[in-house]
């Protein structure tokens, strides 16, 4: 194939988002991506957050050979001993509590599925409180409690899905004195409307410790503390969605560890995978042997699967072993202090937040107004990529126009500088082409 234009093979893919590159993509090794034309780009997105310590890790290269020599897939009944083992690193090593039955699959959609079928049956209900600006996957039940983007057009979501505003502290919902108390109202409203809605068949309340494609927003601990109470008053069970935040990327083990609180069950996906397609929920004993007598089933093809299981231990070996957690809030703080020393400079970056090596930026054409910047956002993102720099931008409406930001752990510092450049001279030449009226 000589033509590497997107012309060329859209006549033979599915087109299935909105982000497509001019180029075909032909490699991968750390931070950098590069094309068929040989052309480089950092990627601050780590693959959809997915390359956690870096695209082709060594490490990563080796567990797939490993696999290659004993065993891709298995029968789903015949359990491979790496994943035993896997579970065995998870349950007692990464998640907090009791947490220490998993079982692994293959995609955070999946993750979700295979919560609120556990929540489900376990509490005998179907009703499911979720977050706004929530991403929990794109299948039947997890694109019912996803509600950050693509409701549409889709058919009759699953029923018994109700929702509650976001913490946002720079776009409040309520207004209130402290980012706390604005939190919390949300959270009364929604639960009181809930309660006079429901038909006392509650089953989960599932949240994002940070929510991230709602603009990287990270609730007040308080309002952690306080869903986790709202779940035991209705005997609801509680999920955390650690597909972006567990193993390291925020900075500490998991999202419930920075918050201080232990759900019921927690799925993972992205940053266990390394950028092979791993996920996995973990929930306590009392119950997985409550739903395993009452016959919970989740089969499919690639259930438990050695290969993905080898990658994702060589993963979790590789956090621990270069000290990635430690690395994410070092770099972390690095970045964040890049990204802080161009707002000063520009008002039209509105707020710099995150936890780790997940941070977002909000544009707004000033910050008075704090009107989104979306035509601001897409040609600056533009920019950046013709300039070498690969950013995932958020334009909802609702939400702003945020730029989500997550390179790999291994980010070095010579590369967090070498973005924040190029980030600086393609927002300034953004605003010298894009008058003040056409930034919105």
């Amino acid at each position: 194939m000589t033509n590497t234009r997107v012309e060329a093979y859209q006549e033979f893919l599915v087109r299935y988002g909105g982000d497509v590159f001019p180029n075909l993509f032909s490699s991968a090794r750390g931070t950098v991506v590069k094309d068929v034309e040989g052309t480089e780009y950092l990627d601050f997105t780590s693959g959809q957050m997915c390359a956690t310590i870096g695209h082709n890790h060594p490490a990563i290269v080796e567990a797939v050979q490993r696999a290659g020599e004993k065993a891709y897939h298995f029968f789903s009944g015949m359990i491979p001993e790496v994943v035993a083992q896997l579970a065995k690193v998870v349950g007692e090593e990464w998640m907090p509590g009791d947490l220490t039955r998993s079982i692994f699959i293959n995609t955070g959609s999946e993750a979700t599925e295979v919560a609120l079928r556990m929540a489900k049956m376990y509490t005998d209900g179907y009703e499911v409180l979720t977050l706004g600006g929530s991403w929990h996957g794109i299948t039947g039940g997890a694109g019912s409690v996803s509600m950050a983007s693509d409701r549409k057009g889709y058919g009759v979501p699953a029923p018994g899905v109700f929702v509650i505003p976001e913490p946002n502290a720079y776009r409040p919902y309520i207004p209130a004195e402290t980012a706390e108390e604005a939190a919390l109202a949300n959270l009364e409203l929604a639960l009181k409307l809930f309660d006079m809605q429901s038909a006392g068949r509650g089953a989960a309340i599932i949240a994002e410790p940070v929510i991230s494609a709602g603009g990287v927003l990270v609730p007040p601990k308080a309002f952690m503390e306080a869903l986790r109470k709202a779940a035991d008053d209705r005997g609801m069970l509680l999920i955390f969605d650690e597909a972006q935040t567990a193993f390291g990327r925020i900075g500490t083990r998991t999202g419930s560890e920075y918050f201080g609180v232990t759900p019921d069950i927690v799925t993972m996906s992205k940053t266990l995978g390394g950028g092979l397609p791993l996920a996995a929920v973990a929930t306590t004993p009392e119950i997985e042997d409550r739903i395993h007598a009452r016959k919970f089933t989740y089969y499919t093809s690639h259930v438990s699967d050695p290969l993905p299981a080898e990658v994702g231990l060589a993963v979790l070996r590789v956090i621990e072993q270069e000290n990635l957690i430690a690395r994410a809030n070092e770099m972390g703080a690095y970045l964040k202090q890049g990204l802080e020393s161009i707002q000063q400079r520009y008002d039209v970056i509105g707020d710099v937040r995150g936890l780790g090596l997940l941070l977002g930026v909000e544009l707004v054409t000033d910050r008075n107004s704090r009107t989104p910047a979306h035509q601001l956002g897409a040609l600056t993102t533009q920019k950046c990529f013709e300039r070498g720099l690969s950013m995932n931008i958020r334009r909802r409406p609702e939400r702003g126009s945020v730029w989500r930001i997550a390179p790999p752990l291994t980010v070095t510092t010579e590369e967090i500088d070498r973005a924040i450049s190029i980030l600086e001279e393609s927002l300034a030449e953004s605003l010298k082409e894009l008058p003040a009226s056409k930034a919105a």
